[in-house]
C-alpha cells in the first residue's frame, strides 16, 4: 500500500502556534505535492440582551467577523504560502472542533495538521483543547505539534520575512 497524502487541512486561529504549524505544513504540502487546505472557525457572537430572553446571537457582527476572519486569512496564505501550493481557505462559523471534523469529512482531507496550545491545569479544564478533540473525532489521521517543534527551526523561517 501507498502513502498518499493529497490535501492536507491546517486549523488557524492566527495564534503563533497556528502560524508556526502552517509553516510546517507548507514544508509537509512540498513533499508530498499535497493541495492545502485552511479552515479558521469563527465563535458565534452571543450577547445575553436581558435575562428574560435568554442568548440571542446579532448576525451583522458574525458578518462582519467572517469578512474580516476570509480577508486576514488570505492575507495570512499569499505572505506564508508560496504561490506553487494549491491554497483553499475556508471560514466557518461554529464550534471549532466540530467544523474542523465536518470540513475534513465533506473535503476527503488525508491529515489534518493542529497545532497544540499546551493549556495545562486550570486553563485546561475550562476550554478543553481543540487539539485533542480533532484527534479523538477526525475521519483522517491527524498530526498534532507541539512547540518547540523538532527539527523545523521556525525562528529561521520568521527572519526571512
Amino acid at each position: 500500500m501507498e502513502l498518499k497524502i493529497e490535501k492536507v487541512l491546517v486549523p488557524i486561529d492566527f495564534s503563533d502556534y497556528s502560524k508556526n504549524s502552517l509553516r510546517y505544513a507548507v514544508d509537509f504540502v512540498k513533499i508530498f505535492g499535497a493541495e492545502l487546505y485552511l479552515i479558521y472557525v469563527v465563535e458565534p457572537v452571543i450577547y445575553p440582551p436581558d435575562f428574560s430572553m435568554g442568548q440571542i446571537a446579532i448576525p451583522s457582527v458574525d458578518l462582519e467577523m467572517d469578512k474580516r476572519a476570509v480577508e486576514e486569512l488570505e492575507k495570512l496564505a499569499k505572505k506564508e504560502i508560496p504561490h506553487e501550493i494549491k491554497v483553499n481557505t475556508i471560514v466557518k462559523t461554529g464550534k471549532p472542533f466540530i467544523e474542523i471534523i465536518e470540513t475534513a469529512s465533506e473535503e476527503k482531507i488525508d491529515l489534518i495538521i493542529i497545532s497544540t496550545h499546551g493549556h495545562t491545569g486550570m486553563e485546561h479544564i475550562l476550554f478543553g483543547s481543540t487539539a485533542e478533540k480533532v484527534v479523538r473525532k477526525a475521519p483522517c489521521p491527524v498530526l498534532t505539534l507541539r512547540e518547540p517543534i523538532k527539527g523545523f527551526d521556525y525562528k529561521e523561517e520568521i527572519r526571512k520575512e
